[in-house]
């Protein structure tokens, strides 16, 4: 297990005041890397737990490009970001360990944490990604202190909070083709001695850019346009602290998205092969179905800490709710002329709302033992809806409601202990129980409760070896479950569920300060085995989505990652990730694609069009992830210029479970550069950028029931961006 340190464009330096023997100023070093693994504040080098950390210089650098969570895919080992739901609904894999499923009540064995909150629902993932101060990808099970459906890992998204007395602040503002536009700002502000404020908010736009072209006479929605958006959020945060012993921490943000469903594109792969058709045209599309999403998100929690000598208490609130999501598409990316018969659904949730509590005590006492234990509840009430529509009218054609009620409770707690001056060892254990309640309500001729649940404990052991104060080696050892699931019915689906599975992974590695911390590298193995998997088989000629359980599935494979001031003017870094993953069940079979495709996998004898998947890689893991940055400054006009770039590759994916010809991804290569110029003491900057510079398009996902269809990665966007700080 490693730890793979931010692959950062900007890399904050100490200021030059002697020259070392290299020529190098002595004390030029990367600043130190502070993860919140163990849910305290600690530096990289002291924890056990594969993470990558990226800092708000990362982070600021990919946001002018309009891009939502999806723009991490590839930027550190082993984490990809997907979705067919366009800036809603993202799906995350980490060490190609993750879910395909797109209904309403999916759960992924990723979870996602938002300034100490679970957002457990996909739909609240996807939440915009501004005024962060870092964000910390943890790679394999965190079952015991971050509990249930954290199996493959966890993303932690941490805000910039308010301080005390302090006025810091900036703005933002970028404009790039298609009329993408970024704007964001931030402000922190004193109210007296012990409040302080800090506000944050962002717009994004992009206008509608692909063109319906039918040769259909009757398409309703000719010479339409789609694919733009307009996405806002806003965050803010109040902080109490009238003594060193308390502090209240509370948080209020909202979201409000406003655009089009991610846009299907029919008959775009050319048959047997796993290219793009001849003369595909990213701006247009022959939908005769309606494109349109909106959602309306909310959200408050409350963070209390107190201090009683050698013991604090912490108390998290949360409370999350999507006011409105509704997403309505041409499932089949077409019109009368190119598809055998037009799908056109759209759904969403017309009432939902998720508590959670914490409370947790922790030792505060100096020495070589600490300990943490604690209590957790989590509670979600989700109420969706699910339309058909006819195409050639736009009407709808059926209406069906469904609902989910999830209790869970966990008890937990972790000891940490210094055996010596070189060896640091620690565990964990967590007892969780959770409920699930489904109802189907309108649309069903046999409305009633379903009922699934269960119980797990879960935990880890970990051991931290110093050879000396820069190179440590440590390994550990986890545990983590997904809780059973549920997967919404339709007209031509019976509702389906899935078991709780169960992981347990083992990994080992290094981590090293290098060149008088100038530099850092991790280096990691690790192997996972995965009980009752949750896999999710999609579409088929029925075009029916259901859970199934594989008996087994496994995933090894290695993380790579260094970084360096190879001088005052130039920053670089780079990683690497291998991930094999394989499904092992024997029996376990999936309707193929109803579409037409070469399914490469054995067929199931007497049930035609089904085929066994054992032996294949898991859906959307990619085997290997590359990238690489560099960043060159120089003093210019009293200020900087500088010149930034990354290179990002991921190897080919299997868009199903069952493995064919055209639904295999190819490869993608994505770069990124920018140029800017700083003055004013860095108050001030101006710069122009590209993200996917090559504009390398591929089919990052597919809907396989009746054509050859796909959907694509974002195309090259590029533009100019002013930003003004200021104390």
């Amino acid at each position: 297990m490693g730890l793979a340190i931010a692959a950062a464009w900007p890399v904050h330096q100490a200021a030059a005041q002697q020259v070392a023997g290299d020529g190098a100023p002595a004390n030029l070093q990367l600043d130190p890397v502070n993860v919140t693994a163990e849910r305290r504040t600690e530096n990289y080098n002291n924890v056990p737990v594969s993470a990558t950390v990226l800092n708000a210089d990362t982070l600021e650098t990919l946001s002018p490009s309009g891009q939502d969570i999806r723009v991490l895919a590839g930027k550190v080992p082993s984490l990809n970001i997907e979705s067919s739901n366009g800036r809603t609904f993202p799906r995350v894999y980490i060490r190609g360990y993750g879910n395909t499923d797109f209904n309403t009540y999916a759960s992924q064995p990723v979870s996602l944490i938002y300034d100490d909150i679970v957002q457990e629902n996909a739909i609240l993932k996807g939440f915009p990604i501004f005024d962060l101060q870092t964000v910390e990808v943890l790679r394999g099970p965190q079952g015991s202190l971050f509990g249930r459906n954290t199996p493959a890992g966890v993303i932690k998204f941490n805000s910039f909070r308010p301080v005390l007395g302090a006025t810091d602040g900036y703005a933002s503002i970028s404009y790039g083709n298609r009329d993408t536009t970024n704007i964001e700002a931030a402000q922190s502000l004193p109210l007296g001695q012990e409040w302080a404020i800090r506000a944050s908010i962002l717009g994004e736009h992009r206008k509608d850019w692909v063109s319906v072209r039918s040769a259909d006479p009757t398409n309703l929605y000719n010479g339409t346009d789609t694919e733009g958006y307009d996405d806002g959020a806003a965050r803010i945060q109040l902080l109490y602290q009238p003594t060193a012993d308390f502090n209240a921490l509370f948080n209020v943000h909202a979201r409000s998205l406003s655009g089009s469903a991610r846009v299907f594109r029919a008959n775009i792969i050319k048959k047997g092969t796993n290219d793009l058709v001849d003369g595909f045209d990213i701006d247009t599309v022959s939908s005769n179905g309606k494109n349109q999403q909106n959602l309306r998100t909310q959200g408050a929690n409350a963070n209390l800490s107190w201090k009683f000598g050698d013991v604090s208490l912490h108390s998290i609130t949360g409370y999350e709710t999507i006011g409105r999501y509704f997403t309505r598409g041409d499932i089949d990316g077409g019109d009368s002329t190119n598809t055998p018969f037009p799908v056109e659904t759209g759904g969403g949730v017309t009432d939902h709302k998720q508590l959670t509590q914490e409370f947790r005590l922790a030792s505060e006492i100096p020495g070589p033992f600490s300990w943490q234990t604690g209590l957790y509840y989590f509670f979600e009430d989700l109420t969706a809806e699910n339309y058909t529509y006819n195409s050639s009218t736009g009407a709808p054609t059926s209406y069906a409601t469904t609902s989910q009620k999830n209790n869970a409770y966990a008890v937990f707690g972790s000891l940490n202990y210094d055996l010596n001056t070189q060896l640091n060892l620690r565990g964990g254990v967590r007892y969780t129980n959770d409920q699930k309640t489904f109802t189907k309500r309108l649309g069903f001729t046999d409305p009633g409760a379903t009922k699934l649940g269960g119980s797990k404990v879960t935990g880890d052991v970990s051991g931290t070896y110093k050879l000396d104060p820069d190179l440590s080696l440590y390994a550990r050892a986890a545990t983590g479950f997904r809780g059973a699931s549920f997967g919404s019915p339709s007209s031509g689906q019976a509702l389906t569920s899935a078991r709780p599975e169960t992981t347990t992974s083992f990994e080992v590695g290094v981590k090293s300060d290098l060149l008088n911390k100038r530099a850092r590298a991790s280096f990691d193995v690790y192997h996972f085995d995965v009980r009752d998997q949750q896999l999710t088989a999609v579409g088929g000629g029925s075009n029916v989505t259901q859970l199934v359980n594989a008996a087994r599935s496994t995933g090894e494979g290695a993380e790579f990652n260094v970084e360096a001031l190879l001088t005052e003017q130039l920053s670089a870094s780079l990683g690497a990730s291998y991930n094999h993953t394989e499904i092992k069940d024997p029996s376990l079979s999936v309707a193929g694609c109803g579409s037409g495709c070469t399914v490469t996998n054995q067929g199931v004898p007497g049930r035609p069009g089904f085929f066994f998947i054992n032996g294949n890689a898991l859906p959307q893991a990619p085997r290997f992830i590359t990238y690489a940055t560099a960043k060159y400054t120089m003093p210019i006009a009293n200020g900087d210029l500088s010149l930034s770039g990354d290179v990002s590759y991921r190897s080919r994916i299997n868009l199903f479970l069952y493995e064919s010809v055209e639904f295999t991804g190819k490869s993608l290569v994505e770069a990124g550069l920018r140029l800017a110029y700083r003055w004013g003491d860095g108050r001030y900057e101006a710069a122009a950028f590209c993200r996917n510079c090559a504009n390398q398009i591929r089919v990052n996902g597919a809907i396989d029931f009746n054509n050859l269809e796909g959907f694509i990665n974002d195309p090259r966007t590029f533009g100019v961006q002013f930003r003004v700080n200021w104390i």
